[in-house]
């Protein structure tokens, strides 16, 4: 079985699982984030090299005040956490999105936990948080023209992978899957340019539910798929 290098998951169904079981939505979040710990185990065992995780959007703002403060106080534990578990399983951390918005102290958190990682030479997983791909390719753009207008580039040398240096996920390959959980099939402005030849797969499983097993089903499909860039089939060569 061909494992694929980079899987990028859209972590949906935290609060429909608390839900159906009569809990507070904030305990289904609280349960997704562990399987996080899990998933990320799991993937690294698999053989995947790189693992990017959609955690709070740009448009998660817009969600009654009393979840956000408590996905924020999840994070705050999280990327304590997530130290720990970095050291333990060989991890390198990398945040993507704007994190200017967070309050100081996660952001100082994040910086902590991203020094930290840098050289581990595990499981490579990052993860989006008030992260929107729009947003993302604005602020590349903002930057790309203050730095035409410094005369760091000329137009002639403007293409995609200059494009690409710009992007929060510089230095990190595309995904070659995309994984969405609990039967919602749409990309919610997630990684739009990255996912330009990505193969997409949507399960009913609800992200606390999702496992090794689950995983492995999503890869097996994968392997299904004929790659094929420009009409030219690249599966012989995975």
């Amino acid at each position: 079985m061909i494992i694929p290098q980079h899987v990028a998951i859209i972590l949906d169904g935290n609060g429909r699982w608390a839900k159906k079981r009569g809990l507070p939505r904030n305990y289904g979040h609280t349960q997704g984030a562990k399987n996080v710990e899990t998933i990320c185990r799991e993937a690294w065992n698999l053989g995947i090299k790189y693992l990017t995780v959609y955690a709070f959007s740009t448009e998660n703002w817009a969600r009654p005040r009393d979840e956000v403060n408590a996905l924020m106080k999840l994070l705050r534990n999280y990327m304590k956490n997530c130290m720990k578990t970095a050291e333990k399983n060989h991890m390198r951390v990398r945040v993507i999105g704007d994190i200017s918005k967070l309050d100081q102290d996660i952001q100082e958190s994040i910086h902590r936990l991203e020094e930290f990682s840098k050289d581990q030479d595990g499981l490579n997983f990052q993860i989006a948080i008030n992260y929107g791909s729009q947003d993302e390719m604005l602020r590349a753009m903002k930057q790309m023209l203050v730095d035409y207008k410094e005369g760091t580039f000329t137009l002639d040398e403007l293409d995609c992978s200059k494009f690409e240096s710009y992007l929060d996920t510089k230095e990190i390959p595309s995904p070659d899957l995309l994984i969405r959980t609990s039967g919602e099939q749409r990309l919610s402005n997630y990684l739009l340019w990255q996912l330009a030849y990505s193969e997409l797969y949507f399960t009913e499983v609800l992200w606390p539910d999702f496992t090794k097993e689950e995983l492995v089903k999503a890869i097996e499909d994968y392997n299904k798929r004929d790659r094929r860039y420009g009409g030219v089939d690249t599966s012989a060569s995975r």
